[in-house]
């Protein structure tokens, strides 16, 4: 089954929890602390597998957890790293954010490896708070929560070359008799209901990948027939090999086809209207196309494209239309610039704010203390520590609290909240 849309959600890994340790040497009495840190949680990143061509493997599995760090240990041995996740997606994968529709990621190059999330860093443990004025804290610090986050994967295949054109033009025989694809064959509109992938192999040593992209019919656009399903595949592909039906087989002008076609790529992308293409006229041996080919030919010219007249069914006309497609494709390799390898998700990051920017507010005689920087380090805190309290406390003097508190006129056995810590205002 060809899934080329999935909805997943992220999450990297916490860090894990500083821990309280103190050193029990047998000739150090009085040893001082000795709590490790917690171990970084572990990060998620996106890895480009050319093996995989669907996004099928999201079908069932939508949530992606990082596993966390572990805790620190005793002698100020850290706790050990969570391991990185790695989530594999097919060249051509978009990510964007689930949220927003924002484009965050255009997984392109094989074998890139993207770290999307970084896991939460790691807490401190006790022997980080020491001081010499406090030698043996009884506290340490919690992990930091991984960062998490929903995206939509939305895969636009690689293909080198599209093969466009209405329903029944003979796409997929084409496409049969030049590769080892076997798409679906049969003598009625939409038989092909997903895209088709081929490689041609040249005499030349060289190859390219060919792509059959079913649906285009008038209304394309707006979602007609199959075409809203499949428009975006093509926007990869170098050259377009824009097929019509010579013979008219189903009652249809070719001419008028190839007008409607390319204005469906046009209203869909105005840069698909000026991809390079090859007007290629099939079904050209049955004695119907004869009098559409000079049309055809004409046509071609006054567009300055390139013509080929070809049945895919005897393959007569089929090898120099595929020789000339792999030149082209490798003149326009050569014209393009490297693909650049991105190594990171670069998300719109705020910069912590500072614990000294905070707010005070009185409510029904409660003055309650808030700040972004500053709730966020209470996050990491154990509040049920009665050391962790006491060296809040004397941070929320440092960081002017109190003063702030005094100059606002708070009297004595008031109540202050900070976080889900509160306490009795007492001068």
């Amino acid at each position: 089954m060809f899934i080329d849309r999935a909805r997943i959600y992220l999450k990297a890994g916490n860090g894990g929890d500083g821990v309280v340790r103190f050193r029990r040497e047998k000739y150090i009495p009085a040893g001082g602390p000795s709590g490790g840190d917690g171990g970084r949680g572990g990060s998620i990143y996106f890895v480009v597998d050319e093996g995989l061509s669907t996004l099928m493997d999201f079908r069932y599995r939508r949530k992606f957890v990082a596993p966390s760090g572990e805790p620190g240990g005793s002698k100020d041995m850290a706790g050990r790293d969570g391991e990185d996740l790695e989530i594999r997606v097919p060249p051509g994968t978009i990510v964007k954010d689930d949220e927003t529709g924002a484009v965050l990621l255009d997984l392109t190059v094989p074998g890139s490896r993207v770290l999307v999330l970084p896991g939460g860093r790691g807490g401190r443990g006790n022997a980080r708070f020491a001081t010499p004025t406090r030698q043996a804290p009884a506290f340490a610090e919690r992990g930091e929560p991984g960062p998490e986050l929903w995206v939509q994967l939305e895969l636009k295949l690689l293909a080198d070359v599209g093969l466009v054109g209405y329903p029944n033009v003979g796409k997929s025989t084409l496409l049969s008799v030049v590769s080892a694809a076997r798409p679906k064959i049969a003598n009625y509109h939409f038989t092909t209901l997903q895209p088709n992938l081929g490689v041609v192999a040249l005499e030349e040593g060289n190859s390219f990948v060919l792509a059959d992209i079913p649906g285009l019919i008038e209304g394309a656009h707006t979602g007609v027939g199959l075409g809203m399903e499949f428009l975006r595949h093509i926007e990869r592909t170098r050259l377009l090999l824009h097929i019509v039906d010579a013979a008219g087989v189903d009652g249809r002008d070719p001419v008028d086809d190839y007008h409607k076609i390319n204005e469906e790529l046009r209203l869909y992308n105005a840069e698909l209207a000026e991809r390079p293409q090859i007007l290629v006229a099939n079904k050209a041996d049955l004695p119907e196309a004869q009098a559409n080919l000079p049309r055809l030919k004409e046509l071609a010219a006054s567009r300055g494209q390139e013509f080929f007249a070809i049945s895919a069914a005897t393959r007569h006309g089929v090898d120099a239309l595929m020789r000339r497609a792999g030149q082209m494709v490798r003149d326009l390799k050569k014209a393009e610039p490297a693909a650049e390898q991105v190594q990171e998700l670069v998300l719109p990051k705020e910069e912590p704010a500072p614990l000294e920017d905070f707010t005070i507010t009185e409510v029904d005689g409660e003055y309650i203390v808030e700040g972004p920087g500053l709730e966020r380090f209470l996050r990491r805190l154990d509040l049920n520590n009665r050391e962790t309290v006491r060296y809040l406390q004397t941070l929320l003097a440092k960081i002017g609290v109190y003063r702030k508190l005094a100059e606002m006129g708070i009297p004595e056995g008031a109540t202050v909240k900070v976080g889900e810590l509160e306490f009795e205002y007492m001068e």
